[in-house]
C-alpha cells in the first residue's frame, strides 16, 4: 500500500497500523509503490512528502507500479523472498484493481512457509468498494481484485455492503476506523484560535481534507450564509479540482470576513491548531462511505456534524458525539449549526468522545485483525 515517501490519510493510516503491529510481537515488511498515480492524473500539488513533513519515515521498498505490468510480475517475487503468512493490503480505488490485484493473485498461488501447501493468505481493508466519482472501469477492475483475496476488513456497514453486492460469498469483518492518535496533544482552545487569528467569541465550524465535489464544501459554504455573523468558517485542506466555485460562493454570499482560507495542503504538524480551534468539525459530504476525518476530530475530542449519507452515521453518534444532519442541504445544514451551538449539549458530546478513545484504539484494531486473519 502506500508508505513513505508517498503522503496522506492513507500512508498515515498504514504507518499507524504497522507500528501497532510492530508493538505487540509481529513481523511487518511493508512495501510500497515506485508509481502510485502517474503525474498528469493526480489532482493535487504533489503526492510525496515534503522537507516540511514530519511523516513516519517508514522505510518500505517500492516495488509495484500501478501502470506497470512488469512490476506486477516481479513484486510478487520480491515479497515471496520474506516467506509472509499473511500478505496485507489497502484498497480505496478502482484504479488500483489491476496492479494490486495481479500481486494479490499470484502470491495466494506460492507455498506459506507453514508447510500447509496452501498459498499465502491474502486479507485486504477496505476504505471503499464502489466509488464515490464513477468511472466506466470500476466494476470490471475492483471485481478483478475482489476475487483474488481470501478476506475483506470493512471499516463501515456501507462498505461491508457494497463488497457482498459484488461477492456475496466474501469473507469479512467490520472493525470502525480506529482514532489517529499521532499529531499530537489537543492544544487550549484559546491557544489555537490565537495561531489562527480567531476570536474567542466566535463559534468556529472546521471543514478539513481534501476538498473534492462529493464532500459537500459548496453546501457548507451556503449554509454559512444563512448563519449569524458570529459563525465562521475554517477551511482546511488540498483542493483536487477547480476551486473557482467556492470562491465565487464565498463571493457571492459576502463571506470573505467569515471565511478562514487555509486551502493548501495541511502538515501533520499544523493539524492540532484547527482541531483544537474549531467547536465542531462539519462533514457536509453528499456521498460517503466512512471517512477518517472523524478519527482525528474524535482524537482532539471535537464534535462533529455530518450529513446522512453513505456510513457516516456510523462514526457519528447523533447527539451523543454531535449531529446527523437528515439530507445533505444547505438549509438542513444551517439548522443543525443552530441546534449544535444553542442545544447545550456540547460537554456531553465531548465526554462521550472521550470514551471511544479505547473503543476505537488502534491495539484493539490490531488485535481483531490479527485474530481473524488467523481464523482463514
Amino acid at each position: 500500500s502506500t508508505f513513505h515517501p508517498f503522503r496522506g490519510g492513507i500512508a498515515q493510516f498504514n504507518a499507524r497500523l504497522m507500528r501497532e503491529l510492530e508493538s505487540q510481537g509481529h513481523a511487518v515488511s511493508p512495501y510500497t509503490f515506485t508509481t502510485q498515480y502517474p503525474e498528469k492524473l493526480f489532482p493535487g500539488k504533489t503526492q510525496m512528502v515534503t522537507a516540511d513533513d514530519v511523516a513516519d519515515p517508514i522505510n518500505a521498498p517500492r516495488v509495484v507500479s500501478s501502470i506497470g505490468p512488469l512490476s506486477w510480475m516481479s513484486a510478487p517475487k520480491i515479497i515471496a523472498k520474506g516467506k509472509p503468512d499473511v500478505l496485507l493490503m489497502k484498497y480505496w480505488m478502482s484504479f488500483f484493481g489491476p496492479s494490486l490485484g495481479a500481486v494479490s493473485g499470484a502470491l495466494r498461488k506460492r507455498l506459506r512457509p507453514d508447510g500447509s501447501g496452501r498459498g499465502v493468505k491474502t486479507l485486504t481493508i477496505l476504505d471503499n468498494v464502489i466509488p464515490h466519482e464513477k468511472r466506466f472501469f470500476d466494476t470490471a477492475f475492483t471485481r478483478y481484485f475482489l476475487k483474488r483475496n481470501d478476506a475483506f476488513v470493512a471499516m463501515s456497514e456501507k462498505v461491508k455492503t457494497d463488497l457482498l453486492s459484488l461477492r456475496p460469498d466474501a469473507k469479512v469483518i467490520l472493525l470502525p476506523h480506529p482514532l489517529y492518535d499521532h499529531f499530537g496533544a489537543p492544544l487550549p482552545m484559546a491557544e489555537a484560535r490565537k495561531k489562527l487569528g480567531i476570536a474567542d467569541d466566535r463559534k468556529v465550524s472546521l471543514f478539513f481534507g481534501f476538498i473534492r465535489d462529493y464532500k459537500g464544501l459548496d453546501l457548507l459554504i451556503d449554509a454559512m450564509a444563512k448563519l449569524p455573523s458570529d459563525h465562521v468558517l475554517v477551511i482546511a485542506g488540498e483542493p483536487y479540482g477547480d476551486m473557482r466555485k467556492y470562491r465565487e460562493a464565498i463571493e457571492r454570499h459576502g463571506l470573505k470576513d467569515r471565511v478562514i482560507d487555509h486551502i493548501r495542503y495541511i502538515a501533520d504538524q499544523e493539524v492540532p491548531a484547527f482541531f483544537s480551534a474549531a467547536d465542531v468539525v462539519v462533514l457536509p459530504y453528499k456521498s460517503a462511505t466512512q471517512s477518517g476525518i472523524t478519527a482525528i476530530a474524535y482524537h482532539f475530542g471535537t464534535p462533529v456534524i455530518a450529513t446522512d449519507v453513505g456510513g457516516l452515521k456510523e462514526s457519528v453518534e447523533h447527539d451523543r458525539t454531535g449531529l446527523i444532519v437528515p439530507r445533505p442541504d444547505a438549509s438542513a445544514i444551517a439548522e443543525t449549526l443552530v441546534a449544535f451551538h444553542t442545544g447545550g449539549r456540547v460537554p456531553a458530546y465531548r465526554a462521550r468522545i472521550a470514551e471511544l478513545r479505547e473503543e476505537l484504539s488502534w491495539k484493539r484494531f490490531a488485535d481483531q485483525l490479527v485474530a481473524f486473519a488467523s481464523s482463514l
